[in-house]
């Protein structure tokens, strides 16, 4: 069994540092690279694509809402017209890094509030689907499995990959749990690693009410800005190979 193991990253700015992109580009086959509007900056931007090359790693980028105090995480009021322009500035910009670095995109993923939006609402899962489309039908649209966002992949053409998340509890319904939630968070590793498991191989994943989601699960989220990440990670990925589960894409190999 193959699986896609991704990974939020590029979140630091100027003198603020977020996360160990180092340690954890080691593990992970994916990197979803902030584009600056919520995290990130040009400097960051130039250092993880560079990492992420070295390390063999597939390249995503990862635009979210221009809400840098609220590292994207607060939902705004805009239209798919603003989110189709946003993701597209975003994008622009990641992509031209990596031709700087003689490398190139191979996916997106919506960040935040942006990413949750997208997935309950079909306009805006459909401004993103056009925006990846106009820019670059050949990459591939990261979004929560059984959303809109997929829906609307689709519709318009293109490979999409569902997410699940290793650290992060679902509701009834199929959609994560809210951050501002006591429970969103999954602060036992070996619980999340079990939970990530039973998705690959189950299709199956238990929410909050104890009711079984059934769900797709093409690639696996970590979230890199969690304190214990990279511990986590290297967990994750011997549990996996225990299971004989390989970490890699399976599409747009490099």
């Amino acid at each position: 069994m193959i699986i896609d193991l991704n990974c939020d990253l590029g979140e630091s700015f100027g003198a603020f540092k977020i996360g160990n992109d180092q340690e954890i580009l080691q593990y992970i086959s994916s990197a979803n690279i902030a584009c600056g509007y919520h995290a990130g900056d040009h400097n960051v931007m130039f250092e993880t694509v560079r990492m992420a090359k070295k390390y063999g790693v597939g390249i995503g980028a990862h635009p979210g809402l221009p809400d840098l105090a609220g590292f994207g995480r607060r939902e705004m009021k805009l239209t798919p017209r603003e989110v189709y322009h946003l993701v597209i500035y975003q994008m622009g910009a990641l992509a031209a890094v990596c031709k700087a670095c003689d490398t190139r995109l191979s996916h997106v993923k919506p960040h935040g509030a942006l990413y949750n939006m997208a997935a309950k609402d079909p306009e805006i899962a459909k401004a993103v689907a056009k925006a990846v489309v106009s820019f670059d039908s050949s990459l591939v649209l990261y979004g929560l499995a059984g959303s809109e966002s997929i829906k609307a992949g689709k519709e318009i053409g293109l490979r999409v990959a569902e997410e699940t998340f290793a650290d992060r509890s679902y509701q009834p319904d199929g959609t994560l749990t809210p951050r501002k939630d006591k429970n969103a968070m999954i602060q036992d590793p070996t619980l999340a690693v079990n939970r990530v498991i039973r998705m690959i191989k189950e299709g199956k994943v238990e929410a909050v009410d104890g009711t079984n989601v059934v769900i797709q699960s093409d690639t696996i989220c970590v979230h890199g800005d969690e304190p214990e990440a990279c511990v986590f990670v290297i967990q994750l990925k011997e549990a996996l190979a225990a299971e004989n589960i390989a970490i890699r894409k399976s599409w747009n190999p490099l």
